[in-house]
């Protein structure tokens, strides 16, 4: 496969707007709690949810050449997945690029090294997931891929998974697997809004979620303290 072509085709919009509606972490527990990237990647804006399919740039560190390469292989609704290899620091994404990503259809970017002009991707509602913030500036003649399959913040993700990301993070959901983690997502929402009603009424969690026997087991195996 030629670097820029898709290797699967994006899941059905339903289910990729719900994911995005109910966010990260009902997502990572509808998937069996796995796809989490580390938690130290983390938004430079506050109370943005989205998801999107994943358009993924492999790049050395601190090069952001092939995040340029990139845009004209994105669609609308797309999320940009930058991992560099080795890790680098440098603000690979900054304000012209996030101008031209977006005038692309694409709706964020989850970056695996730095960030910068935060000022600026705020105003214009660039919303970005990454492990800095820093000014430092990158070349622009390192070898690197675009759409095939990258490791970023510690989490596999191919060409086309379903980003999903919010104030708690992001997490990758494989494409194949979307939309029956969508479905298990509104099952997860409906099952925590009656939990949810009877903890209102003043009813106890412990009792709801039937934890006092698993208390019982822990106060046993501590000798009672």
């Amino acid at each position: 496969m030629s670097d820029g072509e898709r290797s699967v085709e994006a899941e059905p919009s339903a289910a990729v707007a719900t994911l995005a509606a109910h966010g990260v972490a009902a997502a990572h527990e509808a998937y069996g709690r796995a796809g989490l990237l580390e938690p130290a990647m983390r938004p430079i804006q506050h109370g943005v949810r989205l998801a999107g399919p994943a358009v993924t740039v492999l790049c050395p560190p601190d090069d952001n050449l092939m995040i340029h390469m990139a845009v004209e292989h994105c669609r609308p609704g797309d999320v940009l997945v930058v991992a560099t290899v080795p890790p680098g620091a440098a603000g690979v994404i900054g304000e012209l690029l996030a101008t031209s990503l977006r005038a692309h259809g694409v709706i964020g970017a989850v970056v695996d090294t730095g960030v910068r002009d935060i000022a600026a991707l705020r105003a214009m509602g660039f919303p970005v997931w990454s492990r800095w913030i820093s000014a430092q500036g990158t070349t622009k003649h390192g070898a690197g891929s675009v759409n095939r399959a990258v490791v970023c913040a510690g989490q596999a993700v191919e060409p086309g998974d379903v980003i999903v990301a919010d104030d708690d993070g992001v997490v990758c959901v494989a494409a194949g697997s979307a939309t029956l983690v969508a479905q298990g997502v509104v099952e997860l929402a409906a099952h925590e809004s009656a939990i949810r009603a009877r903890l209102a009424t003043g009813e106890l969690s412990a009792d709801i979620l039937g934890l006092r026997e698993a208390a019982g087991r822990v106060r046993t195996a501590s000798g009672g303290r």
